[in-house]
């Protein structure tokens, strides 16, 4: 699977931003993608996934702030941020892996990677 992300910036706490990440090379039988992110001097976590069942998973921290979705012709992967803090400054990275379902956070579970977008939150 083969992905590039695009859609991040600086935006003040508080605001919101919209990424984006277009997919190409995904098999209809099965798959699950994700969003993670990487902050300086940290581990890359797992932030929201969705699989082709269209189920999804969130981490505690952004659920009621993040929205992940999938366009129907399964191209674009959308990650809607809301309600951002310093905290959600990081490294956003989308991620996919073919013949699977269910929407795992985990890192082992994914092995196709985007190059990253930046998103940074300060006033």
């Amino acid at each position: 699977v083969q992905l590039v992300e695009s859609g991040g910036g600086l935006v003040q706490p508080g605001g919101s931003l919209r990424l984006s990440c277009a997919v190409s090379g995904v098999h209809p039988r099965g798959y699950r993608m994700a969003w993670f992110r990487q902050a300086s001097g940290k581990e890359r976590e797992g932030v929201a996934a969705i699989d082709s069942a269209r189920r999804i998973n969130y981490a505690n921290s952004v659920k009621g702030r993040f929205i992940i979705s999938l366009d129907n012709a399964e191209t674009t992967l959308y990650l809607q941020m809301t309600s951002l803090k310093p905290e959600d400054t990081a490294m956003y990275y989308c991620a996919a892996k073919n013949d699977v379902t269910f929407p795992s956070l985990e890192i082992v579970e994914y092995v196709d990677w985007g190059q990253g977008s930046q998103v940074t939150v300060s006033a």
